[in-house]
């Protein structure tokens, strides 16, 4: 145990007060934590046991926790249950109104969400990259949750952003976060529809110098990645033009990178890779390939 709160001191001191994943022990570099994992949305810690365990089973780390002035808040959520039965605040009081930073933007999360928070900390790489190329391009943002992406190409002076997801609501939370940063006035788009239904719609709208591709790997109903994806990566020619870029994404652990280099080499060949971007050094994993995979592409002339 107290190399799990070696690695969460250092975590904790090295996101200087913005958010960051302080314990991944789903990356295998911890033997016999594989299960715990702790996410920091200052001032909250928010802890997330994926086998049946009890906060008592990580008191230690509880205490350390508890001792750290910037800590307020402890949530305990038990993921190894198909409800939300069992989370719990251990202590302290979760702030009605969450804004976290990153980079220096601001976002709204809930801390107490069952899966999603609000944003994804494990794209935080990947948000970097797009507000660095996005000066002056037009972009669009495909499943964009709460467009975090989308803050992050306003924030790096994007000329126009198109978000496209099925939920309103998510979307709603996403023009929240536009103007937390004072974005308002950026040319921000939010359509709340099904993407494989609606390429015409995005095609007189772009083209696009720069499309972000995040979809979840399994959602019934709304996108199934090993039926799905393909759909999608057969419709960035349509989408671009020579010179764009694609930000492709995938998060399924038990596919490798080739899932998405073969469908791009075979079906896309227009596009060349350029590039990787890994999950962070807060998100260390004892294979590369079994985490978050993001891949960029450029559309040759």
């Amino acid at each position: 145990m107290q190399s799990v709160i070696d690695w969460v001191e250092q975590q904790l001191a090295q996101a200087q007060g913005e958010v960051r994943r302080l314990f991944h022990g789903r990356g295998g570099r911890f033997p016999g934590f594989e299960w715990l994992v702790v996410d920091w949305l200052p001032p909250v810690a928010v802890i997330r046991a994926y086998q049946p365990e009890s906060p008592e089973s990580i008191q230690p780390l509880l205490g350390w926790l508890r001792s750290q002035t910037q800590v307020e808040a402890v949530v305990w959520q038990p993921r190894s249950r198909k409800d939300e039965a069992g989370l719990q605040v251990l202590w302290g009081n979760i702030p009605e109104q969450h804004v976290v930073t990153e980079a220096g933007l601001k976002y709204g999360v809930n801390s107490l969400a069952w899966q999603n928070s609000g944003l994804f900390l494990d794209m935080r790489p990947g948000r970097a990259w797009v507000r660095e190329h996005a000066k002056g391009a037009r972009v669009l943002n495909l499943f964009a949750y709460t467009c975090a992406f989308s803050v992050a190409a306003a924030a790096g002076g994007a000329a126009s952003v198109v978000n496209v997801d099925m939920s309103s609501r998510s979307l709603s939370r996403g023009r929240d976060n536009h103007r937390l940063n004072d974005l308002d006035g950026v040319d921000v788009r939010y359509l709340a529809v099904n993407l494989l239904k609606s390429w015409g719609k995005l095609r007189k709208l772009g083209p696009y110098d720069l499309v972000i591709v995040d979809p979840p790997s399994f959602q019934p109903g709304s996108f199934v990645a090993e039926k799905d994806y393909l759909k999608v990566l057969k419709r960035l020619p349509e989408l671009t033009g020579p010179g764009a870029h694609v930000l492709l994404c995938h998060n399924d652990p038990l596919e490798t990178r080739n899932f998405v280099e073969s469908m791009m080499t075979e079906q896309v060949p227009a596009f060349s890779l350029k590039g990787y971007l890994g999950a962070g050094e807060d998100f260390p994993d004892m294979d590369e390939s079994g985490g978050l995979k993001v891949f960029v592409y450029e559309r040759q002339e």
